[in-house]
């Protein structure tokens, strides 16, 4: 991006005020700011200790649950996802559950059960939903009425067993996996359930040099103790940071902007998209949301106090690839969903 973009990217940020008095200017939000950039950095570097390269998963991962939000990730089996999570709720300090989803797994399996004893009478048994880092392995394993039993957890932040609802302790990530290759023995995830994750992450596979690294520190030879990953955070401050991203400034020129993208995707001849043919059904106002608090998460990975249209850009992939339904003919064209949204966003004006 040249000097002059972004030059015109700070003041569609700024406005034509200077934002006295707003975020930007706040010299307590900017200094926070800058010890959040500290701690960012030293995650990822925990993070290289046992996961060897996938950079853009580690910060994508960061960025769903500085938004509160969940992630599902598509990519072939022994590329390091279960490892990944697992190294993250280490990092950050918080309980880990890992719920493998067969076919034979039943909704009870994953919220818990109301069971009766004749001493204690009735009471409850929690299932693995109630940790704070969930890793759903190859969800699309388990038939709808198990993956639906996700949603209220994943929505709502609360679970029904019984005739009782309890809450799920904050902060509570969840992290579904899912394979690519096969489709005997698997069910396609509801359209419901997939709009619940704020971010879908292609996970792929390691360079030649990552490959060789991965050789000589491999969870075969070593063991997960033995790479002495440290707490850097706990549940309230993973709470605290929740919190402050919602601080970041964003200008009505760039909420416009997010708006416009998603009215692309429902009205893409309005905007002049080639590809837009093969879209049955555009991104919900849920997208809308995503890209508007994933944009403000951005900016403050990169270590700014207000989002920029370049912000927008980076989470837009990220957010909007499972939210776009394609029609009969995209499917039969095998058409790339990231092809469609390159079109939409460089269609799409910012003024």
């Amino acid at each position: 991006m040249g000097l002059e973009n972004k030059r015109g990217e700070m003041q569609t940020a700024q406005g034509q005020t200077g934002l006295s008095g707003q975020t930007v200017g706040n010299q307590e939000i900017i200094h926070k700011i800058k010890l959040y950039s500290v701690l960012f950095e030293a995650i990822r570097k925990e993070m290289s200790q046992i996961v060897v390269g996938q950079k853009d998963v580690v910060n994508t991962m960061i960025l769903a649950l500085i938004c509160n939000g969940h992630c599902l990730v598509e990519g072939v089996p022994g590329i390091g996802k279960t490892l990944t999570i697992r190294a993250l709720s280490k990092i950050m300090g918080c309980d880990f559950s890992r719920i493998q989803f067969t076919p034979d797994l039943l909704p009870s399996d994953i919220i818990g059960i109301t069971a009766y004893d004749e001493k204690k009478g009735f009471y409850t048994v929690k299932g693995p939903i109630f940790a704070n880092f969930i890793l759903a392995d190859e969800i699309n394993r388990a038939p709808p009425k198990v993956q639906s039993a996700l949603l209220e957890g994943m929505q709502e932040r609360q679970v029904t067993i019984g005739k009782e609802t309890f809450a799920i302790q904050r902060p509570f990530f969840v992290m579904s996996t899912q394979n690519p290759l096969e489709n005997l023995g698997t069910y396609t995830l509801p359209e419901a359930q997939v709009d619940r994750f704020l971010f879908k992450i292609k996970m792929g596979y390691p360079n030649i040099d990552e490959e060789a690294d991965i050789l000589r520190k491999n969870m075969t030879i070593y063991h997960f103790d033995e790479f002495k990953i440290r707490p850097l955070l706990d549940a309230q401050k993973i709470i605290n940071l929740q919190e402050f991203v919602k601080k970041v400034y964003l200008d009505k020129k760039v909420e416009d902007y997010i708006v416009r993208i998603v009215d692309c995707t429902r009205n893409p001849k309005k905007y002049g998209v080639k590809l837009g043919q093969y879209i049955q059904y555009g991104a919900s106002p849920r997208g809308t949301i995503a890209l508007y608090i994933s944009s403000k998460a951005m900016a403050l990975l990169n270590g700014r106090p207000y989002v920029t249209p370049h912000d927008v850009k980076e989470v837009a992939h990220i957010t909007l690839r499972h939210r776009l339904i394609l029609n009969y003919e995209g499917q039969a064209e095998e058409i790339d969903v990231d092809n469609i949204i390159d079109e939409i966003l460089s269609s799409v004006p910012i003024h």
